[in-house]
């Protein structure tokens, strides 16, 4: 209480900040009538002028008030559109690297303007994150008109591209983009074989437009480049077929089931009963041995196709979470609606659900490289944004990015009338109450813009719409090449639009209809017939005011607040009349799992009839603590992922860092003489143990291995019988003189220089090899590291702490088959260097189109048509080189070259069996305790 008078005396945080800025506005307009003086060539001169500041020692801060000038005075000439004041602070915010929350209408694409100019004058160039091709290629050609009449470059970055139009781009001083774009050229540089294949030139400073769709809701979904793994669609379609036969647990009192589901942490679990059915079944059909059982780890495939495929059956619903189109199974949006062709559910659910609907299942794919959008930005030297709906998402936005949320005023009162929920009983009630409530826009002539939360629910309306004969309009993931079309009409009067989550659509409503679509159908010569498509939309526009202006309705409440904020903020722009409401129901999700037993007790007190709906504070007030809720776990997951990528990003941004090195190095010999350096000790000293006595030494051993790792026959027992003193550091070195000597032959058969290249070509490689084997392993990690806390142990420092390990394995590794290949590898002659250097290219070439045809989670791998093309000796050398050294790890293993992989996971205690009392102390068996498949 005393917290709310402090701030209606001095104001809030947010409220003292816009005054702040007022004033830095009000030292822009002081210069706007002497700029309006200037020609355009003096306007254009200012932009040599406030670079050559910059090149003097001032700062972007004291160049500030002039260049927003300059932004304004150029938007009047170039766009015909001046900044409004409140813009204006806008752009101020997004230069201090803040987030600026403006309502949906206020201009947030004209915002942008003043800061981006203000920072690409460094040259370091400015990226502008947009959520789709669409609006990236719509804003790089509006708003480039003022950029080029300021004399900066403009490029924009779409799907499709090729390597040098994607370099051309980001060599602009602003280039415009998708996230998604940004984030897989970035990964694809690092993977780029040499420089001349990299495209991006450093990340300066970023405006991420829809930063909440993007930064928080796209958060826990990374970026993967990932190529194709072993084919398992047989047994996917023998497991599929099982799920169907086990059945629910309806609650968790009853025992009656074989899975139980949870809701809320959307997961599946096999009960004690389905466990023995699901083993019964698997016996039945051959898959599972007589006495075998799930947890055997000869079965942790079979494991992770079962949990795949029950969450499909249970947690995956077709027209929600998906949709099949041309034989394929298409993930939907669940924010935006928005189909996603080309993304793909990981660990194994998009298999499984592609055997659930019965279409061709694609093979698995292996990471490549990954990284989340929360790494990804925050490598950015500097990161703003902006949104119509932020706010609620604040402390989140300064806890992961550091970014502060500023509150922009309205350049207009927002006059929309937002009228409090309405809970009915049933789903067929409430639906019957919105039916009521569109029959009543038609009637006035109100456009009315109707928003679900799922392409079945937005179909269900759109069946009853159909049955009352009233005309409308679908705008789903189904509906999506018309997206255009149907937004430009949904401010009709009477138009009754159907959206699914209208979140990230990216274009205004205007009320009437869009003028401007109307004039680019008629001649741009005949005035006369623009002069009358504008006084027909006058009149139309006016209508619609006069009736109330847009009406939303909301079919449901969506888990977020914030989704529900950007549906209402359809309708009020810009000072616009508007109206919104949302109607819900019992058996809505959210109600059902998180609100439904204090609202139906509230419900019953009140006494409702059935057909009737509650509007009461208190009911709107419950709804509002379950998105807190879910909000509060969202936010938990997103902030327990970061935790576990931080891990990842470290190890990440070193190995990313090592291959920029060796690509931009002019040699790296004295590289490979310091890897030899180092790895033939550490070799040697696994066969004679520094201070150990001569008994002890493994000398036959040793010389096998440096055999197979080098090709080269060392007699070291014939040193130690000449020279029974001799040491270990001169054994060392004796090898390692030997190899020097061989590998100057081949330098001067080869060529320096062609052997410089060569050396690079193998270190990349090998670096991109064992890369992709280690985050293959650090997956593996984070799904099991969970467990650990049965063990009394913390799960995040256990992921810590052997994820260097496998990191320090992967280094290890690394380094030893650069040697190897180094020492192996047969060169007579420049031009065997130059056929592996064609052939990477090659490779490198059929990978960027595997890319571009697959779009976001294509696999970046070699072609089957390259694959099968005759090896040069070079290459043939390289590959008998890397198959020599696995297989002196294997044999180091004590494995022959069948066996499991070189590893294996050593169990420190007793395994218990299922019947066994539970570890935990509970007193029950452990099959019924710690042991439940989860």
């Amino acid at each position: 209480m005393f917290g709310n008078l402090v701030k209606k005396i001095v104001g809030s945080s947010n409220d003292r900040t816009i005054k702040k800025l007022r004033r830095d506005v009000d030292a822009i307009n002081v210069q706007e009538v002497s700029l309006q003086g200037l020609s355009d060539e003096q306007l254009l001169a200012k932009t040599d002028e406030f670079r050559q500041r910059l090149a003097d020692g001032a700062t972007l801060e004291s160049l500030l008030p002039d260049a927003f000038a300059v932004v304004r005075e150029g938007s009047v000439r170039a766009l015909g559109m001046r900044h409004f004041d409140v813009q204006l602070i806008g752009s101020r915010v997004l230069h201090e690297g803040k987030i600026a929350e403006m309502r949906t209408g206020e201009g947030k694409t004209l915002v942008a303007t003043a800061s981006v100019y203000l920072n690409a004058l460094s040259g370091d160039g400015v990226h502008v994150v947009t959520v789709n091709d669409y609006l990236a290629r719509r804003d790089s050609e509006w708003m480039g008109k003022l950029y080029q009449f300021l004399g900066l470059s403009v490029g924009v970055i779409v799907s499709g591209m090729s390597t040098e139009e994607r370099r051309d781009a980001y060599a602009c001083d602003v280039t415009y983009g998708t996230n998604n774009e940004f984030g897989f050229d970035y990964l694809r540089d690092n993977m780029a074989l040499s420089v001349d294949r990299k495209v991006q030139r450093g990340l300066n400073y970023a405006i991420v437009d829809e930063v909440d769709s993007i930064l928080i809701d796209e958060a826990r979904t990374p970026l993967i480049i990932s190529g194709p793994a072993e084919q398992n669609s047989e047994l996917y379609q023998k497991v599929n077929q099982l799920v169907p036969q086990l059945t629910k647990q309806e609650s968790e009192e009853e025992g009656d089931g074989d899975y139980a589901v949870d809701e809320k942490g959307k997961q599946v679990q096999l009960t004690e009963a389905g466990h023995d059915k699901v083993e019964d079944l698997l016996a039945s059909h051959g898959i599972l041995e007589e006495g075998e059982s799930l947890y055997d780890p000869a079965h942790i495939a079979l494991m992770h196709h079962l949990n795949a495929a029950l969450r499909a059956h249970a947690m995956f619903q077709k027209d929600i979470d998906y949709i099949v189109s041309n034989g394929e199974v298409v993930i939907v949006d669940e924010f935006t609606g928005r189909t996603m062709p080309g993304r793909r559910w990981s660990d194994g659910l998009h298999q499984a659900v592609e055997a659930k609907e019965g279409v061709a299942i694609q093979r698995e794919n292996q990471t490549l490289a990954s990284i989340t959008f929360q790494n990804l930005f925050r490598l950015y030297n500097k990161l703003a944004g902006m949104t119509g709906t932020a706010d609620t998402e604040a402390f989140e936005f300064q806890q992961i990015y550091n970014l502060e949320v500023v509150v922009i005023p309205t350049h207009r009162d927002m006059i929309r009338d937002d009228k409090p929920d309405l809970v009915y009983l049933t789903q067929q009630e409430k639906y019957d109450a919105i039916i009521e409530d569109i029959e009543g826009c038609v009637q006035r002539n109100q456009p009315v813009l109707v928003g679900t939360t799922s392409i079945e629910s937005s179909e269900l309306l759109a069946g009853l719409l159909r049955q009352k004969k009233i005309a409308h309009e679908v705008l789903n993931a189904k509906q999506h090449e018309r997206e255009a079309n149907i937004i430009e009409n949904a401010g009709r009067p009477g138009a009754v639009t159907i959206a699914t989550n209208m979140a990230g659509r990216g274009t205004d409503i205007v009320l009437g209809g869009s003028l401007d679509a109307e004039l680019a159908t008629v001649d741009a010569d005949d005035a006369s017939a623009a002069e009358q498509i504008k006084h027909q939309w006058q009149e139309r526009h006016d209508d619609v005011l006069k009736n109330g202006g847009l009406h939303i309705i909301g079919t449901e409440r969506h888990e977020s607040r914030r989704i529900d904020n950007q549906l209402r903020g359809r309708a009020g722009r810009q000072g616009d009349a508007g109206s919104s409401r949302f109607y819900l129901s019992l058996e809505d999700n959210l109600m059902r799992i998180f609100a439904s037993e204090r609202v139906s007790t509230l419900m019953q007190k009140l006494g409702m009839q059935e057909g009737e709906a509650i509007e009461h504070p208190w009911v709107t007030k419950a709804i509002e603590n379950a998105q807190r809720k879910v909000e509060g776990h969202n936010f938990d997951m997103r902030k327990q992922l970061l935790e576990y990528d931080d891990v990842a990003n470290d190890q990440r941004k070193l190995v990313y860092e090592q291959r920029s090195e060796l690509m931009e190095s002019e040699s790296v010999a004295e590289v490979v003489d310091d890897l030899r350096d180092e790895v033939i000790p550490e070799i040697v000293n696994g066969y004679i143990p520094p201070g150990s006595l001569e008994e002890m030494w493994d000398l036959p051993g040793l010389q096998q291995e440096l055999k197979q790792i080098t090709s080269e026959e060392f007699d070291v027992a014939s040193w130690v019988e000449d020279d029974p003193d001799i040491a270990e550091e001169a054994i060392h070195q004796r090898i390692v003189d030997r190899l020097k000597e061989r590998y100057a032959e081949k330098e001067s058969a080869a060529g320096t220089e062609s052997l410089r290249e060569f050396e690079k070509y193998v270190m990349l490689k090998a670096l991109d090899e064992h890369w992709k084997d280690h985050l293959a392993g650090m997956d593996y990690l984070r799904q099991s590291v969970g467990l650990r806390g049965y063990a009394q142990k913390n799960p995040k420092q256990e992921y810590k702490r052997e994820s260097f390990e496998l990191f320090s394995r992967m280094l290890t590794e690394y380094k030893k088959q650069v040697v190897s290949t180094l020492a192996q590898v047969q060169v007579r002659d420049a031009s065997q260097v130059e056929q592996v250097q064609a052939a990477q290219a090659a490779q490198a070439q059929a990978a960027e189109v595997s890319y571009q045809h697959q779009e976001a989670a294509s696999a970046l791998s070699d072609s089957a048509a390259s694959a099968e093309e005759p090896q040069s000796e070079a290459e043939q050398a390289v590959a008998m080189a890397n198959a020599q050294r696995e297989a002196v790890m294997k044999n180091r293993a004590g494995q022959t070259a069948a066996a499991a992989p070189a590893t294996p996971y050593v169990r420190e205690e007793k395994k218990l069996g299922r019947n066994e009392p539970c570890w935990c102390g509970s007193g029950k068996k452990f099959k019924q305790c710690h042991g439940k498949l989860n």
